[in-house]
């Protein structure tokens, strides 16, 4: 599924995420690894908020993203930022054509839009191709935890004077899921204001059963991490991060 009028304003409705976060997550895997990591796919890769800052760092990035609204942000922003990054659209479960990368990033848990294992297994599978001999494989989910105790049955809301949203979520149709429906209002220049509806879906599995499926794509888990943090237990975590090794 991918983002349409959405994209357009999702930077400003995610001014607060934690970006900065996820690169030091990235860098301290790989000094924890000890990898030499120069190029980097980045997957589900939305508006660029990790491939430009990775690409002001030095990296070699390429973006891919099935929203092609997300990837014509992502390019303006990259152009303003002075970031060379190559934006393609693709699908994560079915990537095609790219040279094989030193590490594959999969962040702000742009995986929990594929519902089904099989897609999940396809997206590991795709990435592994992808990669170099033990390239490094890093990504972060929702936890069981948030799907059901912090999304399921609640609503946010935002009253911002140039885009506010209500933002409601229900139990999905697949287990362990959630159905998102978002109405954001924009205001226009002559102050009035025009809505936009959208629905979004997600899904979680379990950690054994992402762990499953990338051991029989060819990964090893070198560690798994909740919130940012080495100490943050897996129950009360929200968001799941691992980092993966291509091993075979």
């Amino acid at each position: 599924m991918s983002y349409q009028h959405f994209a357009y304003y999702y930077d400003q409705l995610m001014e607060d995420a934690p970006y900065e976060q996820w690169i030091s997550f990235f860098e301290q895997a790989i000094v924890s690894v000890g990898a030499d990591i120069s190029s980097v796919l980045d997957v589900g890769c939305g508006t660029g908020s990790i491939s430009i800052p990775l690409s002001l760092k030095g990296y070699d990035v390429t973006g891919i993203d099935l929203s092609g609204d997300m990837l014509a942000v992502a390019h303006e922003k990259s152009l303003t930022q002075h970031a060379s990054v190559q934006f393609l659209q693709q699908d994560m479960t079915e990537i095609d054509g790219l040279a094989e990368f030193d590490a594959a990033v999969i962040f702000c848990d742009s995986l929990n839009y594929l519902l089904t294992e099989e897609k999940v297994a396809a997206a590991f599978q795709s990435i592994y191709r992808h990669l170099k001999e033990n390239g490094l494989f890093l990504f972060d989910v929702h936890s069981l935890y948030k799907i059901h105790n912090i999304f399921s049955g609640n609503t946010f809301a935002e009253n911002a004077e140039e885009v506010s949203y209500i933002w409601q979520c229900y139990e999905g149709e697949y287990p362990d899921s959630v159905e998102h429906e978002l109405s954001f209002f924009v205001r226009e220049e002559d102050s009035r204001y025009s809505r936009f509806d959208e629905v979004h879906m997600q899904r979680t599995l379990s950690v054994k059963a992402y762990e499953q499926l990338l051991e029989e794509a060819g990964f090893t888990v070198l560690k798994i991490t909740g919130d940012f943090s080495e100490n943050k237990l897996e129950s009360e975590a929200e968001r799941i991060f691992f980092i993966c090794i291509k091993s075979k």
